[in-house]
C-alpha cells in the first residue's frame, strides 16, 4: 500500500479543519468506540483503575488524542520516508507491546477505524468523500500494519 500526494493532502487539510477541536473530537472518537465494544474500556488501565467519568478522563483524552495525531501524521511519513515514525516519546514496537498485552486482536482495530472515520465523517462533513475515506483509512492502516509487524 501506498500513499499518494492526494491522500496525504486530504488527510492534512481536513485534520487542519478538526486540530482547534481535536481533543472533542478525539473523545468522541473513544466514546464511539466504547458504545461499539462497551467491554473495550477495560482494556485501558487509566479507565479501569479511575472512577473519573470517560468524559472527563484526562488520560483518556490525551491517548484518543495521540491516535489522531499518529493517524494523521502516519500519512505525511509514509510519503516523505516510506515508513511510520511514531515520536521520540514512544516506539512502534512499544505501541506493539502494550496493544499485545491488552489483547488487542484484529476486530478491535477495525472498530477502532470504523469509529475514526465516523469521527471525521461526524467532524467534517463539508469535506466527507470516499476519497477522504480511503485517504485517512489508508493511513490508519499502514500505522496499524505497522504495530501488528512488531506484536
Amino acid at each position: 500500500m501506498v500513499i499518494t500526494a492526494r491522500q496525504e493532502a486530504l488527510v492534512v487539510s481536513s485534520w487542519n479543519e478538526m486540530k482547534d477541536d481535536a481533543p472533542t473530537f478525539a473523545l468522541k472518537l473513544y466514546l464511539k468506540l466504547f458504545e461499539i465494544i462497551p467491554s473495550a474500556a477495560k482494556r485501558f488501565s487509566f479507565i479501569r483503575d479511575s472512577n473519573v467519568p470517560l468524559e472527563k478522563n484526562v488520560k483518556l483524552k490525551a491517548h484518543a488524542l495521540g491516535v489522531f495525531v499518529m493517524t494523521c501524521e502516519a500519512a505525511s511519513q509514509l510519503r516523505r520516508t516510506g515508513r511510520i515514525n511514531i515520536g521520540a516519546n514512544t516506539s512502534v514496537q512499544h505501541l506493539a507491546a502494550v496493544h499485545f498485552k491488552a489483547g488487542i486482536k484484529d476486530v478491535h482495530f477495525e472498530i477502532l477505524k470504523f469509529a475514526l472515520l465516523e469521527t471525521i465523517k461526524e467532524g467534517v462533513p463539508y469535506m466527507w468523500s470516499e476519497e477522504l475515506k480511503d485517504a485517512w483509512s489508508d493511513s490508519y492502516d499502514h500505522l496499524v500494519v505497522a504495530i501488528k509487524a512488531e506484536m
